[in-house]
């Protein structure tokens, strides 16, 4: 069984020959630049380099090498792009390791600081001693919230840092280079295709407006919330329609985004999460199916959601990552009981807070056969560790976890019962 059929029997809840595992196939399951050369001398590979892909979240590109070692099940449809030495220039990473950015980023520094600049303005920023830029030019922060019309929400949506770094678009040209790329990828991997679409309901107004403003205006406006998440939606599905005539074919996963908890829980109580957000998420992950009938939806979502998995489910969603066992609400036992059956629970792997910076390779190994243990009975399950391996993260507890987790993998590719089955 290739990798391929592996995730996809497991989306589906059919026989698999083994747990799936994803390293670096979605913008949640990656590593930082810094920690993956780190991994990469630890692992005496000195072919490539270090390509920041993520600028916001300073995320490396999974190199073959790497994903080969690994025994990864999945890649990310942007492997399809930025395949030309020109395409890539140099940078420096915050620890001084060099390594090369996409050629359209734009950045400047003064002298202490990095700026990263959309459209000309410093959106973000990366202070000195951080390891990341974070958001600081929210466009319609001093609008009207109550009164706007949003008419011009598809010329504000790339002002932000989150959404405004240039990449393939929609015009007619971008999406030929698309579908080309997208072809090409396809042919040349047997793994799992993971396509980023987003479709952000909830995070999209955050950018815009900063994410304390937009909360207090989910309760002090509800007409106007519900205005702007139809206009928003509006441009999703034109935008969706466009993308999956283009990439269809060829990707695996559609993966949309919002994240929706806290450590603490649910961001919102499941009655307002069902008025804002739940006809739009299923519009879009409906009309996905429909466009794409082969395709399976994600969700990325972070934090304690246990109590709106009901609804998500009821929305169209497939899988959801990265599965934040350690907050409220998130148990793993709880969670396979309750939804294992109808969802595939995509993470929960290695804790990236606590075990795997700082914990020891034998503590991770432990974590690993712990979540196996907690997840993998009756399939509907796919290895990743909770969410992007961190800048402080050693390569040996890296190493470690996939080490521990292909162990499992092969003992159960051994057994008479597979993985998947149930």
């Amino acid at each position: 069984m290739n990798s391929r059929t592996r995730v996809l029997n497991t989306l589906a809840h059919r026989p698999a020959d083994a747990v799936p595992v994803d390293f670096g196939g979605h913008r949640s399951s990656g590593i930082s630049a810094i920690a993956y050369a780190k991994l990469k001398k630890h692992l005496g590979i000195d072919t490539g380099h270090v390509y920041v892909y993520d600028i916001v979240q300073q995320l490396a590109i999974v190199e073959p090498a790497v994903l080969d070692l690994c025994q990864i099940d999945t890649i990310e449809l942007g492997r399809g792009f930025c395949l030309e030495p020109n395409d890539w220039k140099p940078w420096t990473l915050p620890d001084g390791t060099p390594c090369l950015i996409p050629h359209f980023v734009e950045m400047e520094t003064d002298g202490r600081d990095q700026y990263l600049l959309v459209q000309g303005q410093r959106a973000a920023v990366m202070r000195d001693g951080c390891v990341f830029f974070e958001q600081t030019l929210y466009p319609l922060a001093e609008r009207n919230f109550e009164t706007d019309s949003f008419d011009d929400l598809a010329e504000m949506l790339p002002r932000t840092s989150w959404t405004g770094i240039a990449a393939p678009g929609w015009d007619e040209r971008s999406l030929v280079h698309l579908r080309e790329g997208a072809e090409q990828l396809r042919q040349s991997t047997d793994r799992a295709i993971i396509g980023l679409f987003g479709g952000n309901m909830f995070e999209i107004p955050c950018y815009l407006f900063g994410m304390e403003r937009y909360m207090a205006y989910m309760g002090l406006y509800p007409e106007a919330c519900i205005r702007f998440s139809e206009k928003l939606c509006e441009l999703h599905l034109a935008n969706l329609e466009k993308w999956l005539s283009a990439v269809g074919p060829f990707i695996d996963i559609v993966m949309f985004g919002d994240d929706l908890g806290s450590v603490r829980g649910p961001l919102m109580s499941p009655p307002m999460y069902r008025k804002y957000f739940k006809p739009y998420h299923a519009r879009l992950w409906n009309r996905a199916k429909e466009l794409a009938p082969n395709v399976k939806t994600q969700l990325h979502c972070c934090g304690g959601v246990a109590s709106l998995l009901n609804d998500l489910i009821e929305a169209g969603i497939d899988s959801i990552n990265p599965v934040q066992v350690g907050c409220t609400g998130m148990e793993p036992g709880s969670l396979k009981n309750l939804y294992g059956n109808r969802i595939t629970f995509w993470g929960g792997g290695c804790d990236t807070r606590t075990v795997l910076p700082s914990g020891t390779p034998e503590q991770v190994r432990q974590c690993v056969r712990e979540r196996f243990a907690q997840f993998a009975p009756g399939g509907g399950y796919v290895f990743q560790q909770i969410h992007n391996v961190l800048a402080e993260v050693p390569p040996e507890n890296i190493v470690a976890m996939f080490e521990e987790v292909n162990k499992i993998r092969f003992e159960q590719s051994q057994s008479p019962s597979p993985s998947g089955e149930g």
